[in-house]
């Protein structure tokens, strides 16, 4: 099949929003990483990308920049033969790590069950507590962060009735009770993530091959040295693209968490950095860490001051632009070693978080197509 006729067949495939008929439509091509033909494609979806501003009332950021465009950006890897998916996510279980943020997961293995007259057995669990959307490789809603005009002096009651959220919202506007369910800007919100993902290889290029030092910033410049070396200066970064940063600290999850240091500290992102990206219109952005933000040894503890500074009364500024100013989704603890050891650069990504309606976060299994060795 000629190029022309591919494009023409996968611009069909981004019609049909990635499907399995977009399988049927588009043929089987070799690898496009930094070919000619893929830098045309890429091309072609950026006038198909929407890049706002969006409309008043607004509560899916930018996840406002889906579809046909980055259908089409997506739609080559996944009609590349060469193309493996990846696991982007850690295994949930009682012993993994826990958030200190959130409340430990606590499941039960229920006995098999039978049904009198039948031949049927059946298994399940249940969940005893905890907080499913704060545990593990989870995802943010929008509405999950908020700020003040001005830091709070820790007297009196928190004037939680003051807070801003994402687009203006008032906290009587998302949350006007302490045991409401998020009214505006819940997970419900985010619809299924199905566009071109970047991978940076911070462990390689920052860290000289070792996992990034709690508290080490990944910095603008670092991005920016990241795209030129992993031959990707060419495309950048795209609207609508998620970016994936591999910081090698989540080579440290280990199940049963025994040391309990996973939680407690680790590498993150600069604030020209999520400053940069949003600048690009990114709709999401995940690293392999536990709070996006970079962590010292210590802070939590408050025994050292954040790595960011303070002078915003913002130590976790990360969380605080991109849910509650930029729109930019997040996703803590991806699972990205493999798809670095690959080096697998750009792929095709699909995040699908559960429709739970006024929740603040939610548990998540992201994946990755794309060819190995690109």
């Amino acid at each position: 099949m000629s190029y022309p006729a591919y494009l023409t067949n996968v611009q069909r495939c981004a019609g049909f929003a990635a499907t399995a008929l977009c399988f049927a439509v588009a043929s089987p091509v070799p690898s496009l990483a930094a070919s000619d033909q893929h830098k045309a494609l890429v091309e072609q979806s950026k006038s198909l990308v929407p890049t706002g501003p969006w409309p008043a009332g607004d509560q899916k950021g930018m996840a406002n920049t889906l579809g046909a465009g980055t259908w089409l950006r997506c739609s080559a890897h996944m009609a590349n033969t060469s193309s493996r998916v990846y696991e982007l996510n850690h295994l949930r279980s009682n012993s993994m790590p826990a958030s200190p943020f959130g409340r430990p997961l606590s499941f039960t293995y229920t006995p098999s069950v039978s049904i009198p007259g039948t031949r049927h057995v059946f298994n399940g669990e249940q969940v005893n507590g905890g907080e499913p959307g704060a545990q593990g490789t989870q995802m943010d809603a929008l509405g999950h962060f908020a700020y003040y005009d001005k830091p709070w002096d820790g007297e009196g009651n928190a004037p939680v009735g003051s807070a801003r959220y994402y687009g203006n919202y008032s906290q009587s506007d998302v949350k006007p009770s302490p045991d409401s369910p998020l009214l505006k800007l819940g997970i419900e919100n985010v619809p299924p993530i199905v566009t071109s993902a970047v991978l940076l290889d911070a462990k390689t290029h920052v860290g000289g091959g070792k996992t990034l030092e709690p508290g080490t910033l990944v910095t603008k410049a670092d991005i920016e040295a990241m795209l030129k070396v992993q031959g990707l200066d060419w495309r950048g970064i795209l609207p609508g693209d998620v970016v994936y940063i591999y910081t090698g600290w989540g080579d440290n999850w280990s199940d049963p968490d025994e040391d309990k240091t996973y939680y407690t500290k680790g590498p993150g992102l600069a604030i020209d950095a999520a400053e940069y990206l949003a600048e690009r219109k990114i709709v999401l952005l995940a690293l392999d860490n536990p709070f996006t933000d970079p962590v010292a040894d210590g802070q939590l503890a408050r025994k050292s001051p954040p790595p960011q500074g303070m002078d915003q009364g913002l130590p976790f500024y990360i969380h605080h632009y991109n849910l509650a100013v930029a729109g930019i989704h997040q996703i803590q603890n991806a699972n990205l070693g493999a798809l670095a050891k690959d080096k697998v650069w750009t792929s095709c990504t699909m995040i699908l978080p559960l429709r739970e309606k006024g929740h603040a976060g939610s548990p998540v299994r992201p994946v990755a197509i794309g060819v190995p060795d690109q």
